[in-house]
């Protein structure tokens, strides 16, 4: 079992940046395929990035490819998601996931636990 929380979310302007940490509970973090989603209001939960369980390998969504960087701590037990030139297009809930495995997963229903989310909101 494994007990994620989000955190880093909140209001920032558009062109600013943000990063979000995941905390992960458990001793065996390092077995874990790690992926970050977003879900805006009114529309279906979205891939944004996502990590290889030892973090040398990262797989972006087009819309944030050289905006955002996924990289992660396994001694702390903890995958960051940093976030720069944000857009309101950006605006949504984010949510990390982890699935045991060891490369990178992109779809929804590959990863087995997932975090409550934290909210950012870009303003223009």
């Amino acid at each position: 079992q494994v007990q994620l929380v989000e955190s880093g979310g909140g209001l920032v302007q558009a062109g600013g940046s943000l990063r979000l940490s995941c905390a992960a509970s458990g001793r065996t973090f390092s077995s874990y395929a790690m992926g970050w989603f977003r879900q805006a209001p009114g529309k279906e939960r979205e891939f944004v990035a996502a990590i290889s369980r030892g973090g040398a390998t990262t797989y972006y969504a087009d819309s944030v490819k050289g905006r955002f960087t996924i990289s992660r701590d396994n001694a702390k037990n903890t995958v960051y998601l940093r976030m720069n030139s944000l857009k309101p297009e950006d605006t949504a809930v984010y949510y990390c996931a982890a699935k045991l495995g060891t490369y990178y997963y992109t779809k929804l229903p590959d990863y087995d636990y997932w975090g409550q989310g934290t909210h950012v909101t870009v303003s223009s």
